[in-house]
């Protein structure tokens, strides 16, 4: 065996559980098949003799199958204090003769445990960086399992409920059954401006791990969660048609239909507070144009692409259900039947209720 060179690594981590319940987690195989890999990984086989001297062995597998085996020999086993193991992987980036050495360190505090976890022996900063972002994503999953509020614990959206876009993520996180906590945020809010520069909701958060910009958190969620596909599957052609209608929402629909429309009417700026009648009526004749086009995308079906569920109906549901709350929009979807039967489909989801604002 090679023993390492200087690189390490440092995390910590609160976790509302005991001590003795978090030093479990380490030790327990049937633990450790629950929690130990990152996020859209399973376990398929844990093992662990926690004991000086014991040796663990744990394979995780992706959704395309590859598989990744780490294993170890426990160094120091001092329940529920401390806990010190060798760290191999028997396949990937690091070279398998690499044994690297994990440190836990957990200390009483009220409501909970600290946790400092310390990595050594890495060969370069490349290894020790890539296996940083791999234990944010593990830790994130640990705290899902012991945390009385599961992954409502680590994930978190900042945003304000009324956002179509907060809504789509909302929504998103619901259809793939994840608990999460809701922040209300306006944009440039300090906490938004400090994960986000531009300042612009939603923002995801998954511990230490946060994303903006609406497609880039779908896209997140549905590689780091179990649950059904959020994009079309099969041929590629099913997923490029996917991406073609979250692109034309993002760059058209949303533009006409909410920033030129609905927002006219949330937050008034024409003569005497006001909708400015100029840049509605200049909007309408682009909105009809969209819902044409969604009529005969629809046809029959309920959902843009295939006979499932995607991210390009979670986008656009949100809009449609702003744009038949005011006059105009209301009297164009009277003409469209399909758009209509198709959005009643969306309103019968249960994401689609839980996500319901309150319009003050």
């Amino acid at each position: 065996m090679t023993e390492a060179a200087s690189f390490h690594l440092e995390m910590t981590r609160f976790i509302r559980a005991p001590r003795e319940k978090v030093f479990d987690a380490f030790t327990d195989q049937a633990a450790l098949a629950a929690w130990h890999c990152p996020r859209g990984m399973g376990v398929i086989e844990a093992s662990a003799d926690a004991r000086v001297g014991g040796k663990y062995r744990i394979v995780m597998a992706g959704r395309d199958g590859a598989r990744h085996a780490v294993h170890g020999e426990y160094q120091v086993v001092s329940r529920a204090d401390f806990l010190a193991y060798t760290w191999q992987a028997e396949a990937g980036p690091m070279p398998p003769h690499i044994r690297t050495l994990i440190e836990v360190t957990l200390t009483a505090q009220e409501g909970g445990t600290h946790l400092h976890m310390r990595h050594s022996g890495f060969p370069d900063t490349q290894s020790r960086d890539g296996h940083a972002t791999g234990w944010q994503s593990v830790y994130n999953r640990l705290v899902d399992y012991l945390d009385p509020d599961g992954s409502a614990a680590t994930v978190v959206v900042l945003g304000d409920p009324r956002s179509s876009y907060c809504r789509t993520v909302r929504m998103a996180l619901a259809e793939k059954g994840v608990a999460y906590t809701l922040k209300p945020l306006p944009p440039h809010a300090p906490e938004v401006l400090a994960l986000n520069p531009f300042g612009r909701i939603p923002v995801l958060c998954d511990g230490p791990i946060s994303f903006y910009e609406t497609r880039a958190i779908l896209g997140y969620i549905d590689d780091a969660f179990d649950g059904p596909s959020l994009l079309p599957q099969g041929r590629p052609s099913a997923q490029a048609r996917g991406e073609q209608w979250i692109s034309l929402i993002n760059a058209h629909a949303y533009d006409a239909m909410i920033r030129r429309y609905v927002l006219q009417y949330i937050f008034p700026k024409g003569p005497n507070g006001q909708p400015d009648r100029a840049v509605i009526d200049a909007a309408l004749p682009e909105i009809a144009r969209h819902l044409g086009v969604l009529e005969q995308v629809y046809g029959d079906r309920n959902y843009l692409v295939g006979a499932t569920l995607s991210m390009a109906d979670l986008l656009l549901a949100p809009i449609i259900a702003y744009v038949g709350m005011f006059p105009e929009g209301a009297a164009l979807l009277e003409k469209c039947p399909n758009v209509r039967r198709a959005h009643a489909a969306m309103r019968e989801r249960p994401s689609f209720a839980a996500t319901q604002p309150e319009h003050g």
